[in-house]
């Protein structure tokens, strides 16, 4: 595969777009609360609070490092890295948008086009329980490592579910190229209706959404992070930029699922009447790329609407969600597409 100077700038632009996205993700969680709770938000720092991230930047660059006694310093600091590059890795296989010309070459939008993009999604994503187990072990604290055992069990659970929700995906496409399913996702039913997978697999769209939430920790499903129960959870004993690392992560795996949930089940960065799939313009690429923006900030945003919304499971609820009802719904979801398929 020959990488020219295009492919580069495609890979910085990825990267760079994602480590800005997450500022603005920090301000708007904390808006979205304010205005669910009644209250105003960050509107101190810059215009309507818009430099509150950037604050809190550099309240961490600046912050002591603090390192306690007795921790297995290996684990401790390679715990962080863990939790953000595999997020961060994930991205390389999505297409953000369709293929342009430029100069007689073809440019994807896309870091990496490998024909397995949904597996190396699946193989990333289950790696980020690894940046919490260690973390939570290597702390040296009892809260920390029940917490990372508690995260090691909830993910681990619910990725049985997001993969056979996947598989359901794979088996209606054809493919686990999520260039290729993307393609079978263009044109309408009707005229109207998008022929997107949302349509034909109502269930496994369900369950992979509530199964990224728990893969990302989020309410309703942070019990490694309570903390009338854990004091502050597996990074109990982090500070600085360690600590922050922590929350990158967090949020770039926030951007991660969405991107992929919109990939798999709702046309990617395709649009019907809006986005020519045959164009190869530098234009129409930038629009489905606008469009692919569009659609993974609106899930982004539901992320942090749920999250402010509803209570937190007890973990007995949270196992038995997973265990008992996904992943048996799953399965039947699996079944059912298979017999459609023969039929």
């Amino acid at each position: 595969m020959n990488i020219s100077i295009w492919n580069i700038l495609v890979a910085v632009g990825v990267v760079g777009l994602a480590l800005q996205i997450v500022p603005g993700l920090i301000w708007a969680e904390r808006k979205v609360c304010a205005r669910i709770q009644g209250r105003r938000g960050p509107n101190r720092v810059g215009p309507f609070g818009l430099l509150q991230p950037v604050a809190d930047a550099i309240k961490l660059l600046t912050k002591e490092e603090i390192v306690p006694a007795g921790v297995d310093k290996p684990l401790y600091y390679l715990g962080p890295f863990l939790v953000f590059v595999p997020a961060a890795l994930a991205m390389a296989v999505v297409p953000w948008g369709h293929d342009m010309v430029i100069g007689g070459q073809r440019v994807p939008l896309q870091v990496a086009e490998l024909h397995v993009g949904v597996l190396f999604v699946l193989a990333c994503t289950s790696l980020g329980v690894y940046g919490i187990a260690f973390g939570g072990w290597a702390s040296n604290s009892k809260y920390p490592l029940l917490a990372a055992l508690r995260s090691s069990a909830q993910m681990i659970s619910y990725e049985v579910a997001m993969g056979l929700a996947v598989v359901a995906v794979v088996m209606t496409a054809g493919s686990v190229d999520l260039r290729e399913i993307v393609a079978v996702q263009q044109g309408t039913w009707f005229g109207v209706v998008p022929q997107w997978l949302v349509f034909k697999q109502p269930i496994a769209a369900l369950l992979f959404l509530v199964a990224a939430f728990a893969e990302n920790n989020r309410l309703p499903f942070d019990l490694p992070e309570a903390e009338s129960e854990l004091v502050g959870g597996y990074h109990t004993e982090y500070s600085g930029m360690k600590f922050a690392m922590f929350f990158l992560g967090e949020y770039v795996a926030m951007i991660t699922m969405s991107a992929v949930l919109v990939t798999l089940f709702f046309g990617g960065w395709g649009f019907p009447g809006l986005v020519d799939p045959s164009s190869t313009s530098v234009g129409s690429a930038l629009l489905s790329f606008a469009v692919f923006l569009a659609k993974v900030s609106f899930f982004l945003f539901f992320y942090l609407w749920v999250r402010w919304t509803l209570p937190r499971f007890r973990y007995d609820q949270l196992m038995m969600l997973g265990w008992k009802a996904l992943i048996p719904l799953a399965l039947f979801n699996v079944v059912a597409t298979g017999f459609v398929g023969i039929l």
